[in-house]
C-alpha cells in the first residue's frame, strides 16, 4: 500500500490525471482516520463531518499545482496540515458569527443552551490559541512544529515522521517532547 501510494503520486505529478482518481481512493480510508482523529479533539456539534473535512482538505491538496510529492508519509502530513488549516478557518468563521448581531444557534442536549455554547466557543478559542503557538513555535524552530503537525494532527508514527522530515525516529521522540514543552508552556502563559 505505502509504495502504491508513492507511485500514484510519482504518476500524478508527472501528469497522469488518472493517478489522481485512484491516489483519492488508495488514501481516503486514511484520511478519514486522520479527520476522525482531528475532530476527535473538537467540540462535540461541531458542523463538519469527517467526510467533509476530508473532502474540504483533498481539494486543497489537489489545488496544489507545484506541489512535489515525495512519497506517501509527506502526502499525509501535508494533508494533516491541510485539515488543520481547514479546521482552523472553520473555528474564525464560528468566532467571527458569535459577534454581537450574529444569530445563535439552538442546540439540544443535557446542558443548557448557554452551557453548550460556552464549551464550543471555549474549544473553538483553544484551536487558534494552539494554531497561533504552533505558527510562534514554527518561527522559533520549524521541524519542532512539522513534528507536532505530522505526530498531534496527522497521527502519524514516529517512523513516518521521521521520514516525512529526513530525521531518525529518535530524533521525532526527542522533537516531539520538546514541542510538547514548548507548547504546553506557551499556552499556560
Amino acid at each position: 500500500m505505502p509504495h502504491d501510494v508513492t507511485a500514484l503520486l510519482l504518476a500524478w505529478r508527472a501528469g497522469d490525471r488518472d493517478a489522481a482518481d485512484q491516489l483519492y481512493d488508495a488514501v481516503y480510508d486514511e484520511l478519514r482516520r486522520i479527520a476522525r482523529l482531528q475532530l476527535g479533539r473538537e467540540r462535540d456539534d461541531h458542523t463538519l463531518s469527517s467526510t467533509a473535512l476530508v473532502h474540504e482538505a483533498y481539494l486543497r491538496l489537489v489545488d496544489q499545482s507545484r506541489a512535489e510529492w515525495a512519497d506517501r508519509a509527506q502526502f499525509f502530513a501535508v494533508a494533516s496540515r491541510m485539515m488543520r488549516r481547514v479546521l482552523v478557518d472553520h473555528a474564525r468563521r464560528r468566532g467571527a458569527s458569535k459577534r454581537p448581531g450574529a444569530r445563535e444557534r439552538e442546540s439540544l442536549g443535557a446542558l443548557e443552551d448557554g452551557e453548550i455554547a460556552s464549551v464550543a466557543n471555549e474549544r473553538a478559542e483553544t484551536l487558534l490559541a494552539v494554531d497561533e503557538a504552533l505558527t510562534r513555535l514554527s518561527a522559533r524552530d520549524e521541524r519542532l512544529a512539522r513534528v507536532v503537525e505530522c505526530r498531534f494532527f496527522g497521527g502519524l508514527t514516529d517512523a513516518e515522521t521521521g521520514a516525512v522530515l529526513g530525521v531518525t525516529e529518535r530524533t521525532v521522540q526527542r522533537d516531539w517532547a520538546r514541542a510538547k514543552q514548548w507548547l504546553y508552556a506557551e499556552l499556560r502563559a
